[in-house]
Order: C-alpha cells, then sequence, then structure tokens
C-alpha cells in the first residue's frame, strides 16, 4: 500500500514538473538570464510549500509512514561544503538544462541529454563516496 502512495505521489510530481515545464532546458536558461520569472515562481512556491509542511509537521506532531515521531534536527553551517557543492550542482544544472528530478521525465520523453545527466549524477555520487572520507569535517 504504501508503495502505491509512493508511486502515485511521484507521479503527481512529475506531472507538476511537466506541466510547469521545469524539464525544458529554455526555462531553465530564462531563469539564469533573469528573462522570466516562471522557474522562480515554481522554485519560490516548492520553497513555501515545505515551510508549510514542516510548520504542520511541527504543530500537529503528524508522524512518518511507519508511525513514528518526525524530528527535526538542526544542521550545522557547513559555508565551504553549501558553497562548492552549490556551485558544482549549479554548473551541471546549467550544462545539462536540468536538475536532478527532471532528468527521469527527459528520460521519460527520449532526450539523450536526461540519460547523460542520469550518469553524470551517478558518477558524482560514487566521486563524493570515495572523496568524502578524505575530507575535513
Amino acid at each position: 500500500m504504501k508503495a502505491l502512495l509512493f508511486i502515485t505521489l511521484g507521479f503527481l510530481f512529475a506531472s507538476i514538473l511537466i506541466y510547469a515545464e521545469a524539464f525544458h532546458w529554455q526555462r531553465i536558461q530564462e531563469m539564469f538570464h533573469f528573462k522570466s520569472f516562471h522557474m522562480f515562481g515554481l522554485l519560490f512556491s516548492a520553497i513555501g510549500t515545505a515551510a508549510l509542511g514542516l510548520l504542520l509537521i511541527k504543530r500537529l506532531n503528524i508522524k512518518n509512514v511507519k508511525g513514528e515521531s518526525i524530528e527535526l534536527k538542526k544542521k550545522p553551517m557547513a559555508f565551504y561544503s553549501n558553497f562548492f557543492g552549490g556551485l558544482i550542482f549549479g554548473a551541471g544544472w546549467g550544462i545539462s538544462g536540468a536538475c536532478a528530478a527532471p532528468l527521469f521525465i527527459l528520460i521519460g520523453f527520449n532526450w539523450k541529454i536526461g540519460l547523460i545527466g542520469v550518469l553524470g549524477a551517478l558518477l558524482g555520487a560514487f566521486l563524493y563516496g570515495f572523496v568524502k572520507p578524505k575530507l575535513r569535517h
């Protein structure tokens, strides 16, 4: 039953991204060139939705799918990690024209850049896993 819920939510999320054209490189290029508010509006609405969701989780003590309380832990500030990670993520986003979630939409539309993006993301994850033990914390 949980799998059906997650698959349904995944289809709904993908539908929103397709309807909003969040997978299309032209929309992303417009955003990076500050020519359109379209993608900024989508991102800001996602931030607002997440903020409202977190507020409801805290106020209503909502449980996770296993029935356990959800603990929201404050993460320590990691300026350099966030800065350089953001630069790498942004460069990949700008080069491929796709964020992580729409990559699978691109594959579904049979656009080769989606497959290249997923392979690049996997390579980056494996590289990070290899380098992480050597990094200072």
